[in-house]
């Protein structure tokens, strides 16, 4: 029963690869990325662990942290420093006092340097002490060829990262919901001041949810940005970039067509059933614990693996935890749920009597 079972659930899987598209991509990028947001699954790359100037897209690690370490509603007050730094800005000035959260909407929407330094002054206690956090949230999150030296991106020495570095970081901020919130926001009126995001692809593209443009001189045209759509979201670098406005939009609709989500498991769906001793019932369904999906090319077919803990016997008990599946692509695993019983099953009423029977005899 189990066998088939399983049977059933592979062919479902190889149903839902039939209907994908293929076609080739490219961009016009110096380095560029494509990732899933949920599985991490890179679908395309172009030089993608170059290290390069990234410019104003810095600003998604300066958000995540300041939202991670401090508080929204916290009352800033902007130094000579901030109100006075360099190239793209909130327009500050020196005294100002403004909430976190609206320092945000300038860091993320207007590109502001200045609310950068504020924002990393405020939640650091120093710019340089708010670097360190930064450097070492990029460590924790698996950036391995990064190096923050400020928290705008002014072009500086040991100021660098890599696309796919840069997609690690957008894939932990889409699952931040304030971060998405603000980069998400077309326009913004607060305490006076209109602020305007400058990611055009929020306007071009329908589906696009943030993230973050930069600009210099030495790094040229940098973008991260994230797209949602049916459920799947994905996430786009591109690095020195003159196009890329179209190119992300090129990337996104690659990675929908092409990388379709496969739904493997459902949360409180039945994924199989397993055989259970002396009950009312000779098997358990066993259903997930929680959703797993995973993107698929075409052709691409997940294989799955139920495992047991142990043998069950009953009385077996609804939701109790009796083993994982385990889903691969081509021999490698790309994750596990856990499975649930899917219903109780109490005893034979034979088997109980006799076993009160011995228990009363001894």
């Amino acid at each position: 029963m189990l066998r088939r079972a399983l049977s059933v659930f592979f062919l479902v899987l190889l149903v839902q690869t039939l209907s994908v598209k293929s076609f080739a991509v490219s961009t016009s990028a110096t380095s560029a990325i494509l990732m899933d947001a949920d599985s991490g699954r890179v679908l395309y790359e172009q030089n993608a662990d170059k290290q390069m100037l990234i410019a104003s897209t810095t600003k998604i690690l300066t958000a995540l942290v300041a939202i991670q370490e401090g508080t929204l509603t916290d009352i800033v007050t902007v130094s000579r420093e901030a109100a006075y730094t360099e190239g793209s800005s909130m327009y500050l000035k020196a005294g100002e006092q403004l909430t976190l959260e609206t320092l945000l909407y300038g860091l993320l929407l207007c590109s502001g340097n200045d609310a950068a330094v504020a924002v990393a002054q405020h939640v650091g206690g120093s710019t340089e002490a708010f670097v360190s956090m930064m450097n070492e949230t990029a460590r924790t999150l698996g950036m391995e060829h990064s190096s923050f030296a400020n928290p705008n991106g002014l072009d500086a020495d040991g100021h660098y990262s890599t696309a796919r570095d840069m997609a690690i970081l957008a894939c932990a901020a889409a699952k931040n919901e304030t971060l998405m919130r603000i980069a998400s926001t077309r326009s913004a009126t607060i305490g006076g001041r209109t602020m305007t995001n400058h990611n055009k692809l929020l306007s071009y593209m329908e589906g696009c949810t943030g993230l973050k443009t930069g600009y210099t001189k030495a790094a040229g045209r940098t973008l991260v940005s994230c797209a949602e759509r049916n459920g799947q979201r994905l996430v786009a670098v591109t690095l020195q970039d003159g196009n890329d406005w179209a190119d992300h939009q090129t990337l996104f609709e690659y990675g929908f067509s092409a990388f379709p989500l496969c739904q493997a498991a459902v949360l409180g769906q039945p994924l199989g059933e397993i055989p259970v001793l002396n009950g009312t019932k000779e098997t358990v369904p066993l259903v997930a614990a929680e959703s797993f999906a995973w993107p698929l090319a075409e052709g691409e077919r997940l294989t799955s693996q139920i495992t047991q803990t142990a043998p069950l016997a009953a009385p077996v008990s609804a939701g109790t935890q009796v083993g994982e599946a385990i889903f691969s692509l081509d021999g490698r695993e790309v994750g596990r749920v856990s499975l649930l019983c899917g219903e109780s099953v109490p005893p034979q009423l034979v088997s109980a009597l006799y076993t009160l029977k011995n228990g009363l005899s001894g």
